[in-house]
């Protein structure tokens, strides 16, 4: 496949979103090329998709944004962390960078993902979505069917696991310990230590008010009921040692969605799988926007 001599330049963009908070977005690749757009999850930025984006801009145009109160992206108000507003945030996205009726492939992990099925009745995602892939995601029931408290499922580890995620604890700098729960928490035993510690330093970057704000609407979190609306072509991964997202919740999706277009498990990877297993997260992407962007591979 042929690839450009040098990176192209990074384009920045702000996007308002309903309730006028803004987003920050950044555009990379050939400004013809076809889109891609990609909405990472909680606790994360941009920087977790820096392996799709530094493939995927070689002959696509890449769109990635920071949730809000992640990143670059300005916290909300006390009221503006919803699932609405994630819904919001990625139609003002795809208003901003996409043409009226432009198609894209949507690429959401974990909370990203829940985005993804946050906006499935809305007129932005059903404009512009031509396929979405769902990484590391689930629905509903994120504390009771979490594996990270390692006790029999229940009421008690549902509370405990509620506490975990929730509490207010700061991170703060990156340590031998703290770099060791976050793996174990959220990465499968086939990680390399460079994709541990990359990872570490995205987390504890997030800021502690988002972080637990955000906890607080997943713990909560149900879009259940509106999947039989996410009508795109779909198709969902997930790694065989994923503790926050189980594969429980991918076969969820893939039993629900209207349209799935397969279910890839990845032995031994975890949860954080854009960059436990760059290369397989990126084909997956490829092979959506070659079915349905007519993009063609250099072979």
């Amino acid at each position: 496949m042929s690839r450009p001599a040098a990176p192209r330049p990074v384009r920045e963009l702000t996007a308002v979103s309903a309730d006028g908070s803004t987003v920050h977005v950044e555009v990379s690749g050939p400004e013809d090329a076809p889109p891609v757009v990609l909405a990472h999850g909680w606790t994360c930025s941009i920087a977790f998709w820096a392996e799709q984006i530094r493939d995927l801009s070689a002959d696509h145009r890449v769109i990635a944004y920071d949730q809000r109160g992640h990143g670059r992206t300005p916290p909300a108000g006390r009221y503006g962390y919803s699932t609405t507003a994630l819904a919001d945030d990625l139609e003002a996205v795809l208003a901003a960078t996409l043409a009226p009726g432009e198609k894209a492939v949507l690429a959401g992990h974990s909370m990203g993902g829940m985005t993804i099925m946050a906006a499935a009745d809305r007129p932005g995602l059903r404009e512009h979505a031509a396929a979405v892939l769902l990484c590391s995601t689930g629905p509903a029931r994120l504390t009771a069917e979490s594996l990270v408290v390692p006790i029999r499922a229940g009421g008690l580890r549902t509370r405990l696991t509620r506490w975990i995620l929730g509490a207010r604890a700061p991170l703060g700098p990156v340590t031998p310990v703290s770099r060791r729960i976050l793996e174990y928490a959220t990465m499968g035993p086939r990680s390399a230590p460079e994709r541990v510690d990359a990872c570490a330093r995205i987390v504890h970057a997030c800021p502690r008010a988002s972080r637990v704000a955000w906890s607080r609407v997943l713990a909560e979190l149900d879009l259940e009921a509106g999947l039989a609306r996410l009508t795109p072509p779909a198709a969902v991964l997930v790694g065989s040692a994923d503790r926050l997202t189980p594969p429980v919740h991918a076969r969820t999706l893939a039993a629900a969605l209207p349209r799935c277009v397969g279910l890839v498990e990845l032995p031994g990877m975890g949860h954080m799988t854009p960059v436990e297993a760059p290369e397989a997260v990126t084909a997956q992407i490829r092979e959506l926007t070659a079915t349905y962007l007519g993009v063609k591979e250099d072979t």
